[in-house]
């Protein structure tokens, strides 16, 4: 269930009282403020999705209060409340953003029936935007090479199932993007994709900032805290860099995961979960565990469906398709290419960054290059690539590169297709003589002892 919260800002303490008591009954979170300026503090910090506003306060008017809110965010959902306001009043509050206004007494079945709307147009802008995500997060599935392909397949297969899935790959593969193209084919779908950066956490606040904690529950604990593990249920949580968190953190998540129960900080409730856990991270997580660093129970718990996010190094031949979608993206309507030179300069650089730092430069060079035809010569004194992966500092010709390059993919296609010519010179695109000759060329030989080796 994706819980839905509602802040309550009224001086009347009947009011506060009667008002949470209906909304808890519909299963909303509810937060009140008897002050505006109660009601900023809690918003910064409880962050509604809507805010029952009172117009008429002695502290501060509710106009005012309702400017503060849209500046500190502009999407959060405002109803006006009050008994004594005029048509002018109303109409103010609307220019000034609020979404609707009710006239006290509250009719309950007037309210939920607004909040209903309200929730409604909520899940159709969340809609769009992840559609307009998922447009953007396509970046990282361009390609047609064979680690891609499968990646795609392993995407398709994987998603509609609620398996837990470990990603595993370098920084700036996209690994949250794919799991985010997880959740979008899975059924949780229509609940939260809730991410978390376990690296980014101090120790001390991450089981806070997961399981959530109650008011007062230790010092500056001033609200109720809905943490990430509840924030994702009937939906999916990423666990980021989950390589990174300590021991008695591993601990606490293992045994979160195996019942299936959470309990906030300070708080005696036992709290059901229903998510699909998705991990990702960039270290190797069995050497880890040798070295005592990660849980040998907490890995296998995780570690349903392993998903290795290839490099881009390791995926060449989707670097040029790559280079297009961005220069298409990032040249504003202009008539805008890449030399060929460039382009197979591109094709050789390792791309420690992979395809994340492939768009940044992109994005750079449509942006500083003076030309319409892009030249790296003419970037290089503003963003030089550095060596290629291989490449003899004493031998700088194009040509040098692009026989190391294409020794190296041959030998490593080789390699992925147990040796066998025929079928790597089919992978590849070339006549199996033509194969042959470029073996004899570069060195490389294959041992015959290898079934199908000459086949």
């Amino acid at each position: 269930m994706v819980l839905k919260k509602i802040l309550i800002i009224d001086d009347e303490e009947n009011i506060l009282s009667t008002l949470k008591g209906v909304l808890e009954d519909e299963k909303f979170v509810v937060e009140t403020a008897k002050s505006g300026v109660l009601g900023i503090s809690k918003l910064k910090k409880f962050q509604p999705d809507v805010v029952l506003l009172d117009i008429w306060m002695p502290t501060e008017d509710g106009v005012v209060v309702l400017e503060k809110i849209k500046k500190l965010n502009p999407a959060t959902v405002v109803v006006m409340m009050s008994g004594h306001a005029t048509v002018e009043t109303a109409v103010k509050t609307l220019k000034s953003g609020a979404f609707d206004f009710l006239e006290k007494p509250i009719h309950f079945d007037k309210l939920l029936l607004l909040l209903n709307h309200v929730f409604t147009l909520k899940d159709l802008q969340d809609e769009n935007e992840a559609l307009k995500q998922e447009l953007g997060e396509e970046d990282f599935l361009i390609g047609d090479s064979s680690s891609m392909t499968k990646l795609k397949k392993l995407i398709g297969v994987t998603a509609p199932s609620n398996g837990w899935v470990m990603l595993q790959g370098e920084n700036g593969t996209g690994k949250e993007l794919v799991a985010r193209a997880l959740h979008r084919g899975s059924p949780r779908k229509k609940g939260r994709f809730v991410a978390v950066n376990c690296a980014a956490i101090p120790d001390d606040l991450i089981e806070s900032e997961l399981f959530g904690h109650e008011k007062g529950s230790f010092t500056g604990a001033h609200d109720r805290k809905i943490g990430k593990f509840e924030q994702a249920n009937g939906g999916t949580l990423f666990l980021d860099e989950v390589g990174d968190m300590g021991l008695k953190m591993q601990a606490k998540i293992l045994r979160a995961l195996q019942e299936c129960t959470i309990q906030r900080v300070g708080g005696d409730e036992l709290i059901d979960l229903d998510l699909r856990v998705i991990a990702a991270t960039n270290k190797d997580l069995k050497k880890a565990i040798k070295e005592g660093e990660f849980r040998e129970d907490l890995f296998y718990r995780l570690n349903v469906i392993p998903i290795q996010v290839t490099p881009l190094r390791e995926r060449r031949q989707d670097i040029p398709p790559l280079i297009q979608h961005f220069i298409k993206r990032y040249s504003s309507g202009k008539s805008r290419e890449i030399s060929e030179k460039t382009s197979e300069m591109l094709a050789l650089y390792p791309w420690p960054g992979n395809v994340r730092e492939l768009k940044n430069w992109v994005e750079r060079a449509c942006i500083l290059s003076k030309n319409d035809l892009i030249e790296a010569v003419e970037l290089e004194e503003i963003e030089p690539l550095g060596d290629l992966e291989g490449f003899n500092s004493e031998d700088k010709t194009l040509r040098s590169a692009r026989a190391i390059f294409e020794k190296q993919f041959i030998t490593k296609m080789l390699m992925e297709n147990g040796g066998n010519i025929s079928k790597t010179a089919t992978t590849i695109g070339v006549e199996r003589s033509h194969l042959h000759k470029k073996m004899k060329v570069y060195g490389i030989e294959m041992n015959n002892s290898n079934p199908g080796s000459n086949v």
